[in-house]
């Protein structure tokens, strides 16, 4: 199984740092194959545990020292381990980032049971595209949130009925005609999205503008392009908070108070405008789930 990161960055430093631990036990078994005193192994560029300023980052930073001291001493990955849906990632920067796991996308389907609140009211609003069903809003505080359903997930089945070639309307009914008490829905992550994990550099940024929630243009040689954001998609969580309808200022504010690590959900502008289609900007803003979601 191939080693999987959530950065370049990540992979970088964990390249290094397994460059650093070879050199170091080959020097050693050379002076043990030699009967000789073990002298200090060879340092390698970059030092990470001197070295200032990396790709742009900060790893004198508290949280970035942090994370490094999870890796270990020795063995075949010189970075800190987190569990993942697809396998274990490889992590020496981002460690065991809670951003991260908020906003992973999980491979698979999930069965959630549903329930209506005292107006009969499931707070989930469903849209058709491409004969597929999709979250189109859920409401803060809703049935729909507490169970976990997000922006963007893709609703199968419904109390055991297929979904699959229903328009927006029929869907919508689907709920509204069901009983109150349970209401089974088999769901699949956010097919449409995708998460890019990025590293703020030594002036905390990442390296991309956005204008009215959309990506508009990135910085040449930063995180966000090093790791593939694009422009022309809008940014739908941030650390697995869901940002859609607030103003740039409100997003900016929640990425300056996020760690060095930021993990950003996009979609392409062509779907998200489909999917908010006839959603006004207002119900968008005051009526969609903008908490942060269990880890």
């Amino acid at each position: 199984m191939s080693t999987l990161y959530p950065s370049l960055e990540d992979m970088k430093v964990d390249q290094t740092l397994q460059a650093q631990a070879n050199a170091a036990a080959r020097a050693l078994a050379g002076a043990a194959e030699k009967s000789e005193p073990a002298t200090a192994p060879p340092v390698l560029y970059p030092n990470l545990t001197e070295l200032g300023d990396y790709m742009g980052l900060s790893l004198s930073s508290e949280e970035v020292q942090k994370d490094l001291a999870l890796v270990p001493a020795s063995g075949n990955q010189a970075g800190a381990l987190v569990p993942s849906s697809q396998g274990v990632l490889v992590a020496p920067l981002t460690g065991n980032n809670l951003g991260l796991r908020r906003a992973e996308i999980r491979p698979g389907l999930r069965e959630l049971h549903l329930c209506k609140d005292e107006r009969g009211k499931t707070g989930l609003q469903l849209k058709s595209i491409d004969q597929g069903v999709f979250v189109q809003l859920v409401k803060a505080n809703s049935p729909a949130s507490l169970v976990g359903l997000r922006f963007g997930d893709q609703v199968l089945q419904i109390n055991g009925k297929d979904c699959a070639g229903w328009g927006t309307d029929k869907a919508n009914r689907a709920l509204k005609k069901a009983a109150p008490e349970k209401i089974v829905v088999i769901v699949r992550d956010r097919p449409f999205q995708r998460t890019v994990t990025m590293h703020k550099d030594s002036t905390g940024h990442v390296g991309f503008v956005i204008k009215k929630g959309k990506i508009v243009s990135l910085t040449k040689g930063s995180s966000a392009a090093r790791n593939g954001l694009l422009i022309n998609h809008y940014i739908c969580e941030l650390n697995g908070q869901n940002v859609i309808g607030l103003k740039d200022k409100h997003i900016l504010d929640i990425l300056a108070t996020a760690g060095n690590a930021v993990t950003i959900t996009i979609i392409p502008t062509v779907i998200y405008e489909h999917m908010v289609k006839r959603l006004s900007p207002g119900k968008i803003k005051s009526s969609m789930d903008h908490s942060l979601p269990d880890a």
